[in-house]
């Protein structure tokens, strides 16, 4: 776990690995700036808890966190539950009641899987990024509220853009700051320090002994291609635990689909739709790796899969200092 100090509320993100610790620097750093942040990531990379961790690093610590799931929002009542509604507004609005941003007033609005919302909220979602002004259902009145917005998404919203499914301008105000969480296969070396907090957090849960995870188990773990990310690897440490308390667990105890797995040959590595500059990634990739060996120049090459000539021809063409 890095070590932010006892009172960071980044100390709740698990693991050491350079995919994780760049994305938590930046996030440190805007956590305090009062700007909206787009959070990406595949399901189950944690975005929840990094809008926590930011929420409670920012001046609006002390405020309301209100967290909503665009995705499970009902159709007909969408508006009403994010911007409120007045008495009469419709059948059965018995008494005027606040909505989601209301509630968030002076504090911070966490829109989960923002992809998924609706078109026509889009629009008046974007008035109120821009303006700061919401109109309750029946009310001829705009009212000013003060909140700041996270949002999230699994999906690729310039993609949905082209579609013509999500608005570009409500993409663009929503994204004055983008974080992209890494996959598990981006941090492959954090899985073992996850399982063991996992594993740990699931016998405090069950009041069981702690499990213990064999040579073997680990490997399989490591080769495994988590398509459900970090949240998998959470149940498939529950699953063992409930099964095997205090046991030390090995491959075989691993369910079927991980037991049976194989190390893959490609790299992981997905080209972006927009390509690369492969000098730029090439330079990024060494200083990752003397990063991560502490500047032991036979070790990063090692991690980078090269000799140590060839990494240190690397360093002369780039003209890095170590």
């Amino acid at each position: 776990m890095f070590n932010f100090g006892n009172n960071d509320a980044f100390s709740s993100i698990v693991g050491h690995s350079p995919a994780l610790e760049s994305v938590i620097r930046t996030a440190q750093i805007v956590a305090a700036a009062d700007v909206h942040i787009l959070i990406e990531g595949e399901t189950g990379t944690g975005k929840e808890l990094m809008a926590h961790a930011l929420q409670k690093s920012s001046k609006r610590a002390d405020k309301p966190f209100v967290i909503i799931n665009c995705a499970a929002l009902p159709a007909d009542l969408v508006e009403s539950l994010f911007f409120g509604h007045e008495k009469g507004a419709f059948t059965g609005a018995d008494e005027r009641r606040d909505g989601y941003v209301q509630k968030a007033a002076g504090g911070t609005l966490f829109l989960d899987e923002i992809g998924d919302l609706p078109l026509a909220l889009q629009a008046k979602l974007l008035r109120f990024v821009e303006h700061g002004e919401c109109q309750r259902l029946g009310s001829h009145k705009a009212e000013k509220v003060d909140v700041r917005i996270l949002a999230a998404t699994n999906r690729n919203l310039m993609q949905l853009i082209k579609e013509g499914k999500f608005r570009q301008d409500l993409f663009y105000r929503l994204s004055v700051v983008s974080l992209r969480l890494p996959t598990l296969r981006e941090r492959r070396r954090d899985i073992p320090e996850l399982a063991a907090y996992f594993l740990q957090k699931a016998a405090e849960s069950n009041q069981k002994e702690v499990c213990k995870l064999s040579q073997d188990a680990l490997n399989q773990l490591k080769h495994y291609a988590w398509p459900g990310n970090i949240r998998e690897l959470k149940n498939v440490c529950a699953h063992v635990s409930a099964l095997l308390p205090g046991e030390v667990i090995t491959k075989e105890n691993l369910p079927l689909d991980i037991r049976e797995s194989r190390p893959s040959r490609r790299s992981g590595y997905t080209l972006p739709e927009d390509g690369i500059h492969m000098e730029s990634l090439e330079i990024d990739l060494i200083k990752q790796a003397l990063h991560y060996s502490g500047g032991n120049k036979s070790q990063a090459a090692k991690l980078l899969g090269l000799s140590r000539d060839a990494f240190l021809y690397r360093l002369k063409k780039y003209n890095l200092q170590v």
